[in-house]
C-alpha cells in the first residue's frame, strides 16, 4: 500500500513564468471528519487486560492504551495553536511530512513494540508488559480500520502502509457502520469497567462521557453531510 498520491500542478505567475511545482494530496481530510477512536482504544486495553493480576497495572495500561495517539495530538496541537495552520493544510498537507509520519510511525511500529515485550518478559516486569501489551491491542486494533491515513506499522523494517477496505471515519469506506459498532463496544465496555469498580470505575465513566462528546461531533458532521 501507498499514500495518497499526490499529484503536481503546473502554475505560473501574473508574468507568465512558470513556478515550480507544488505537491497537492488528492486526498484532503476535512476537519469535520477528523474523529478520534482513542478512547475505544483504552476501553478495549481497559477491558482485557484490567483483570486478574493486571488489575494494579491500570496506569501502565492506560498509558500504553493512550500513547500510539499522543504524537498526533501534539502535532495538532502544535500546528492550531503555535504555528497558525488551518484545518484543511493541517490534514491535507502537514499531516503527510515525512518527518512527522516518522514520528508517528514509530510510535504505532509493531516490530518497536515486540522489542519493548521481549524486554518486558526477560525482566519479568508485570508493569512493563501491561504497557506494551497495551499498545499492542491498540495498534493491532488500529490495522484493519485506516484506510488513506493508515500508518507504516512494520516500521523499521518497511515503510509499507496496509490500506485496509475499512475506516473508523470515512463514510466511502464504511466509517458509519463501524462506527456504529465501536460506539456499542465503547457503550458495552465503559458498563464493564464501570462494574469492576477501583480505577476501572473512574476510567469507564470518564472514556463515556469524552466518547459521548465524540459521537455528537460525528453525528453533526454526518448528518450535515
Amino acid at each position: 500500500m501507498s499514500r495518497p498520491t499526490a499529484s503536481t500542478a503546473d502554475d505560473s505567475d501574473h508574468s507568465g513564468q512558470r513556478l515550480p511545482k507544488t505537491p497537492r494530496p488528492r486526498w484532503v481530510r476535512s476537519p469535520r471528519i477528523e474523529r478520534v477512536n482513542t478512547p475505544a482504544h483504552l476501553i478495549l486495553s481497559a477491558v482485557i487486560l484490567g483483570r486478574a493480576r493486571r488489575d494494579f497495572h491500570w496506569l501502565a495500561i492506560t498509558i500504553g492504551a493512550l500513547l500510539p495517539d499522543l504524537p498526533m495530538f501534539g502535532f495538532y496541537l502544535y500546528q492550531r495553536a503555535f504555528a497558525g495552520q488551518t484545518e484543511q493544510a493541517i490534514w491535507g498537507r502537514l499531516y503527510f511530512d515525512p518527518a512527522w509520519q516518522g514520528l508517528f510511525d514509530i510510535f504505532n511500529s509493531l516490530p518497536l513494540i515486540a522489542i519493548g515485550l521481549a524486554i518486558a518478559i526477560h525482566r519479568k516486569s508485570g508493569p512493563a508488559l501491561a504497557f506494551f501489551l497495551s499498545m499492542t491491542l491498540h495498534v493491532a486494533a488500529d490495522l484493519p480500520l485506516h484506510h488513506d491515513d493508515a500508518h507504516a506499522h512494520f516500521y523499521p523494517l518497511t515503510r509499507w502502509h496496509f490500506e485496509s477496505p475499512l475506516s473508523y471515519w470515512d463514510p466511502a469506506h464504511y466509517g458509519r457502520i463501524v462506527a456504529a459498532i465501536e460506539m456499542l463496544g465503547v457503550l458495552i465496555g465503559s458498563v464493564i469497567l464501570i462494574r469492576r469498580g477501583g480505577p476501572w470505575r473512574r476510567i469507564g465513566y470518564g472514556t463515556l462521557a469524552l466518547y459521548g462528546v465524540v459521537a455528537i461531533m460525528a453525528g453533526a458532521y454526518w448528518a450535515s453531510s
